[in-house]
């Protein structure tokens, strides 16, 4: 598994979110990152952790997905 933190991770369009841990799904074995919205429905999401840890090019900027800003 990675090294990815519990915290709090802002993703590239602004929205903040709170992880709380990784998981594994039981059916594939895939790395998933448990977290929640800290805004609106705060519902449990999870994505892989390939996915959640991969850099975005956005107006020609490369930058991470989801960058962590704090516990």
């Amino acid at each position: 598994m990675s090294e990815l933190q519990p915290g709090r991770y802002r993703h590239f369009k602004g929205n903040e979110y709170q992880v709380l841990g990784l998981a594994t799904h039981s059916e594939t074995g895939e790395t998933v990152v448990v977290y929640h919205p800290l805004y609106g429905d705060q519902a449990l999401w999870v994505r892989p952790l390939a996915m959640f840890i991969e850099t975005v090019e956005r107006d020609g900027k490369v930058q991470p997905r989801f960058a962590r800003v704090g516990d």
